[in-house]
């Protein structure tokens, strides 16, 4: 291992990868990240927004780490370009802006009743936690501000996938809801607020269904990111509604204020289909506005919320500033990733958290094991302050305190392994530098992204500087405190997105800008590897997902049990396997059985180039 690492590291700048930064013009970045081709009626049509894939990004599997960040701000900037001629909302639309006033009303009235009201945030998947995340930070800011509590959150899975892949439950309306109406038993008015970002995770579209037949309680709204039309539209398991049936029943509503749709389309994601990116970055946003309103003292104006709505803006340029550091951050998680050695983040309270949330993404996103990127937090579940307490004794993956990482896997770190510290001046900064001290006994890969305000650098950060390899300092201006603390979760987060998804990227584990080792264990995540294969593969719909049954099952004869299935027990099979989509896409490329695409697969594990080896030679 030792030796093939040290290859790994000498060699891994020398690849065949484009600076696209060196190839561009000046300026052509941001030309780039003012694209409207994806808006096109024309442009990969028969997709939803949120399941094409991104113009600016079809290159990104060869790109340098420079360049990836690059590509991955210019993504990342077309949250917040303005609406152009076609039919899409955009985040700073006036009727985006205009519902978000409604519905930070409506969180005003629960405010004045809180004994018999509630809030009630949900979501699947990275929706689910943030939703998590979004009620957790509310409920303290509320405490701080002499009000009771009145968020509650549901997270499809429970509170296992805060930290792992919980996929199955998404697939049940009906689990969504049951936990709805257990959450909300015995209030009188309650404020749902449903999170999927695709308008298709059949468990959030369970609730809005509940929500539409109990209206003297509920008030439904629903947080996406594609147009109605574009919404999830075969039957829900168990039941003859569709997604788009429950939207088309809310858009009646909204006309009369008793449901809300706040579905603006932020352009496809830098990797096709990963919502984790743009989509959670959105939510936030869209939540903060929201809920920042709704607690202030002033009068809910147009303007306030337009005005708060580009403050994220500014905070998404700022973070990219940094880009040359989130490269350098990026590569360093990258070598690690391809010596099969690990990345640790330390985080203090709310940054830890964001650390938490995106190590437990990497799993189903790109098929990869729950210790290649992990987090912890100071305090472990005493700052997570989750509805069902210390999850420890669930297995390894849910120790998720510094405790845990200095019993667990300090022992066993090495010079190969990515440590990141992820801190600001309002944490124990003293803290920060004992624990750098210690990881720096083990290795010297040690980095820091720590956020201060303008003039107010702790004395003991020089100490951490001079043990870390790279250090990225945030330093802001002078604001409000909450909403500044609420920038720097924004850049925390684009910042990880970042520093994960490039650090994949250069492992291998993306074929152009489409995840090819994506888990496929619910109804979704099975439509888009089928999908994947028929694109990549140029074979019909039908022999791609035939392809990808015989790689579930393991065999080359699908028999006709196999055949007659559900949906339901082919991706809980799926679950149990690895590599299914690069099995299925190399058996469709060379025509090979499973056994001997198994084969190719351990002769050259970085999937990618495996891919285009048969991609060469079919």
């Amino acid at each position: 291992m030792g030796t093939e690492c040290n290859n790994i590291w000498r060699t891994f700048g020398s690849r065949k990868r484009t600076d696209m930064a060196a190839v561009a013009k000046p300026g052509r970045m941001n030309a780039f990240s003012t694209t409207h081709d994806w808006e096109s009626a024309d442009y990969e049509p028969t997709l939803p927004v949120t399941e094409k894939s991104n113009p600016l990004t079809r290159d990104i599997d060869r790109a340098s780490a420079s360049s990836i960040v690059k590509m991955l701000q210019a993504c990342d900037a077309q949250m917040f370009q303005e609406k152009s001629q076609t039919e899409y909302q955009r985040l700073l639309s006036e009727e985006i802006v205009k519902t978000l006033m409604e519905v930070a009303e409506r969180v005003r009235l629960i405010l004045k009743d809180p004994q018999d009201s509630l809030v009630v945030l949900s979501g699947c998947g990275t929706s689910g936690r943030l939703a998590f995340f979004m009620a957790s930070g509310f409920n303290r800011e509320l405490q701080r501000l002499n009000y009771a509590p009145i968020c509650s959150y549901v997270i499809a899975g429970g509170d296992r996938a805060l930290f792992s892949s919980q996929e199955a439950p998404e697939d049940d309306p009906t689990l969504g809801a049951l936990r709805l109406k257990k959450v909300s038993e015995g209030k009188k008015r309650v404020l749902f607020i449903g999170v999927s970002c695709g308008l298709s995770a059949p468990f959030v579209a369970g609730q809005l269904d509940f929500c539409l037949r109990h209206p003297d309680v509920y008030t439904p709204v629903l947080v996406g990111f594609n147009p109605a039309h574009q919404a999830r539209n075969e039957p829900l398991p168990g039941c003859t509604l569709t997604f788009r049936s429950v939207v088309t029943r809310m858009e009646e509503l909204a006309k009369t204020q008793k449901a809300f749709l706040i579905n603006p389309a932020l352009g496809p994601e830098a990797i096709s289909g990963s919502s984790r990116m743009k989509g959670g970055s959105a939510t936030k946003i869209l939540l903060e506005v929201v809920f920042s309103a709704s607690f202030s003292r002033t009068p809910v104006t147009f303007n306030g919320i337009l005005q708060h709505m580009r403050s994220y803006k500014k905070a998404l340029d700022f973070t990219y500033s940094h880009s040359e550091e989130i490269a350098v951050l990026t590569e360093a998680a990258g070598r690690s990733l391809q010596c099969g050695r690990q990345v640790c983040y330390l985080g203090w309270g709310s940054l830890g958290l964001l650390g938490l949330i995106d190590a437990s993404e990497c799993k189903p996103t790109f098929g990869a094991d729950y210790e290649d990127i992990r987090g912890f937090v100071s305090g472990g579940y005493k700052e997570l302050g989750n509805n069902e307490g210390d999850l420890t004794l669930m297995g390894p993956e849910f120790s998720i305190s510094h405790d845990d990482f200095l019993d667990r896997v300090l022992p066993r770190l090495t010079d190969d392994d990515t440590v990141l510290l992820l801190y600001s001046d309002s944490d124990d900064v003293d803290e920060v530098a004992k624990l750098a001290h210690r990881v720096r006994e083990k290795t010297p890969n040690i980095h820091a992204a720590y956020h201060q305000t303008d003039g107010g650098t702790a004395a003991q950060q020089d100490d951490i500087n001079k043990l870390c390899s790279s250090t990225i300092n945030f330093t802001w201006s002078q604001e409000t405190p909450k909403r500044l603390q609420h920038m720097r979760e924004l850049s925390t987060k684009l910042l990880l997105n970042a520093v994960s998804t490039g650090a994949h990227i250069l492992k291998g584990k993306v074929f152009k800008n489409y995840m090819v080792d994506l888990q496929v264990t619910n109804s979704k995540l099975y439509r888009r590897a089928a999908r994947l294969l028929q694109e990549l593969s140029s074979h019909s719909e039908s022999q791609s997902e035939e392809a990808l049954l015989k790689a579930i099952y393991q065999v080359d004869k699908l028999s006709e049990d196999i055949m007659t299935c559900s949906l339901d027990t082919h991706t809980h099979t799926a679950g149990k396997a690895k590599k299914v989509v690069p099995l299925a896409l190399v058996c469709l490329l060379t025509g090979c059985s499973i056994k001997e695409a198994e084969t190719r697969l351990e002769h050259q594990p970085i999937v990618r180039e495996a891919v285009e080896a048969c991609l060469k030679s079919s």
